[in-house]
């Protein structure tokens, strides 16, 4: 009883002290900002750490390697294959369990976001190819495709209720569907050789897999052995490891995806993801960084962020919606939608992560990771100031008029 009596006494001594910094951190991760001031941050401590004393070594850091055979790899690679392929397993969960009871669980509810995210993944494209189609760095089409559900959604807190709650399911719905349309342009267009006998065990692997799913085995510890088999067969496969972990998620039975869910929320957001930040952006800026800014393949990129996703989202939204084959979500106005859609345009982990499947050549990778945070920081700050002026309205019969 003494000791429980001084554990007591002990903590309210010191909660004035704590809950200045403990209750705003809180407020922020039960609002979705921490997560995206977490890769705001690493990426400052990254570039700032490279580019000061002892740039170098932090540098080298990242490629030490670490792991015995057949599996030594770097840090990063560890982290980009790895870390990563949790990232997308948690990606896999929002994805299936959206498509089976969320708002992508109907036809006609995830037909509008399911357009939008279309052609927020045509037009970037198309921008991109406008700069580099006939250059040595056309592989990197992808790369503004890419939506980072955590921090455009993070950004869009910032807001609170100055914007309707549909704006944020809305973009919630289209952010995933853009996930699912990068990890199969990634099993698509980012494998370059392919090892059929990995694949064949791969595919074995989902056997058993399948097999706990039928017999709706709840507990994830079942699923491990066999999930980490999976990523290591598709690592050697010549797929990315990371498609692994959609697999896996979809093998996963709906009924325990809400609480895998749960359970990955913090680890993904508050440390896979800033780790990922911190070993990526770790960019050595040249002295000659405004002519890497103006080039082709900058360009390609920052416009199709700030002008392709918007542009892409809209249009297609409109055009849906005058068809008749979509109606705007109750509450939201066109000016939502243009806000959502430069919203839409911060691609920060998902474009960096396609920039690195990208490129073998460094100057190319970082001039890309570049471009992605100058085009993310101007379609977040543009989105944000774009919102503030547009206040949360009530519908109207003239809703698609407006």
């Amino acid at each position: 009883m003494k000791r429980k009596r001084r554990i007591i006494l002990f903590r309210r001594a010191v909660r004035p002290l704590t809950e200045p910094i403990i209750n705003p951190i809180k407020d922020l991760a039960e609002s979705g900002r921490l997560s995206g001031i977490l890769l705001l941050l690493a990426t400052v401590i990254a570039l700032t750490w490279a580019n000061g004393p002892g740039g170098a070594e932090f540098l080298a850091f990242w490629e030490k390697k670490i792991g015995i055979s057949p599996l030594e790899k770097t840090i990063s690679h560890w982290i980009n294959d790895g870390l990563m392929a949790v990232f997308f397993f948690f990606v896999g969960l929002e994805i299936k369990r959206e498509l089976l009871e969320g708002e992508l669980s109907k036809w006609r509810q995830a037909l509008l976001p399911g357009g939008a995210a279309v052609g927020g993944a045509i037009f970037p494209a198309a921008i991109f190819l406008l700069f580099n189609a006939n250059t040595t760095a056309v592989d990197g089409w992808a790369i503004p495709t890419a939506t980072d559900i955590a921090f455009s959604l993070g950004m869009l807190s910032l807001l609170g209720d100055r914007v309707p709650f549909a704006l944020k399911v809305l973009l919630t719905a289209i952010a995933v569907i853009d996930d699912f349309i990068a990890v199969i342009v990634i099993a698509l267009f980012y494998t370059h050789e392919i090892h059929l006998d990995m694949l064949l065990y791969a595919g074995l692997t989902l056997l058993p897999l399948m097999l706990l799913n039928y017999l709706k085995i709840r507990k994830f510890i079942f699923y491990l052995g066999p999930g980490l088999l999976l990523w290591f067969f598709v690592l050697k496969s010549g797929i990315h490891a990371t498609i692994a972990g959609v697999i896996l998620a979809a093998m996963i039975p709906l009924i325990e995806v809400d609480d895998l869910e749960h359970a990955l929320h913090k680890p993904v957001n508050y440390f896979i993801m800033p780790i990922f930040a911190l070993a990526n952006t770790a960019i050595v800026l040249p002295s000659d960084l405004l002519a890497l800014l103006v080039s082709p393949l900058s360009f390609g990129i920052i416009l199709g962020l700030f002008l392709g996703k918007p542009l892409g989202i809209v249009l297609m939204a409109w055009l849906l919606v005058k068809l008749g084959f979509a109606e705007l979500p109750f509450g939201l106005r066109w000016r939502h939608i243009f806000g959502l859609g430069f919203t839409a345009g911060i691609g920060f982990t998902m474009s960096i992560f396609i920039a690195s499947l990208s490129f073998d050549d460094v100057l190319f990778q970082n001039t890309s990771k570049l471009a992605i945070m100058v085009g993310t920081l101007l379609s977040g700050v543009v989105g944000l100031l774009w919102l503030v002026r547009v206040d949360k309205s009530l519908p109207s019969p003239e809703l698609i008029e407006k």
